[in-house]
C-alpha cells in the first residue's frame, strides 16, 4: 500500500514538472496578424517589335534632360518634336549594372554618327538623376549623348522592363536595387515598335547592326510616305 502511494506521488510530480516546462497552450489563443500581406507575383514580359506604345511621352521639363557632348555637359533647348520627328533609339540605363552597363553606353556612343546617318536619333533613358558615375565616365571616354531622367520609372513600366511585382535583384546576382533590364529598342515614328533587346545574359549579344537595319529601313518607310 506504502508502495503504491510512493508511485502515485512520483507521478504527480513528474505531471507537475511537466506542466510548469510546457504550459498548457490552447489554439483559441492564436490572434490573427491583419498586417501580413501577400504581393503577387507578376513576372516581367518586356514589349517587343510590332508592338506599338500609343502613349510614349517625352516631357519637356529642363530638369529631366541631361546631355554631353565630347565628355562634357552641355546646355540648350530641347528640340522634342525634331527628335520625334525620325526612328528613334532609346536604350534604358541604370548605373546599378555597373561596368554592364557602361560598355552598353559605350557601344551606342560609338553607333552615334551611323544611327543619325541612316535617319535616326539616339536616346538614353536613365533611371537615376545626377548620376556622378556617369558624369566621370562621361569626361574620361568622350561620350556625346543625350539622357533623359525617368522620373518614377514610368517609360519603363510602358515597356514593362521595370516592375515592382518582378524586382531585378530576384533575376540577377549583384543587383541590390530594382531597376530598369538593360534593353534597348527603335521605335518609329508611329510609336510602333520595330526593334527590341534585352541584354539577359551579358555575352555580347547586343548587336549594333541591326539596331542600324532597323532604323535605315523605318527611315526608308518614312521618307515614302512624306514623298507619296
Amino acid at each position: 500500500m506504502q508502495y503504491c502511494l510512493l508511485k502515485f506521488q512520483f507521478f504527480k510530480k513528474m505531471l507537475t514538472t511537466a506542466n510548469n516546462k510546457y504550459p498548457f497552450f490552447d489554439l483559441l489563443e492564436i490572434i490573427p496578424d491583419a498586417d501580413i500581406s501577400i504581393r503577387s507575383f507578376k513576372p516581367l514580359r518586356p514589349v517587343k517589335a510590332g508592338n506599338i506604345i500609343p502613349d510614349f511621352t517625352l516631357s519637356t521639363e529642363y530638369t529631366r534632360w541631361q546631355h554631353f557632348y565630347n565628355g562634357a555637359p552641355t546646355h540648350g533647348p530641347i528640340l522634342l518634336k525634331q527628335l520625334l520627328s525620325r526612328p528613334l533609339v532609346i536604350s534604358f540605363y541604370s548605373r546599378h549594372w555597373k561596368q554592364n552597363g557602361l560598355d552598353q553606353l559605350k557601344q551606342l556612343n560609338a553607333a552615334q554618327n551611323e544611327i543619325k546617318a541612316n535617319g535616326g536619333n539616339l536616346l538614353i533613358i536613365a533611371a537615376e538623376k545626377g548620376d556622378e558615375q556617369l558624369a566621370k565616365y562621361a569626361w574620361e571616354n568622350g561620350v556625346s549623348l543625350n539622357f533623359y531622367y525617368d522620373n518614377h520609372n514610368e517609360l519603363a513600366k510602358k515597356f514593362r522592363v521595370y516592375s515592382e511585382e518582378d524586382p531585378t535583384w530576384n533575376r540577377f546576382s549583384g543587383i541590390d536595387e530594382n531597376v530598369p533590364l538593360l534593353a534597348t529598342y527603335v521605335i518609329d515614328t508611329s510609336k510602333q515598335l520595330v526593334y527590341d533587346h534585352i541584354d539577359r545574359d551579358f555575352l555580347g549579344t547586343f548587336s549594333v547592326q541591326n539596331i542600324l537595319s532597323a532604323v535605315y529601313e523605318s527611315a526608308l518607310i518614312l521618307n515614302s510616305r512624306k514623298s507619296a
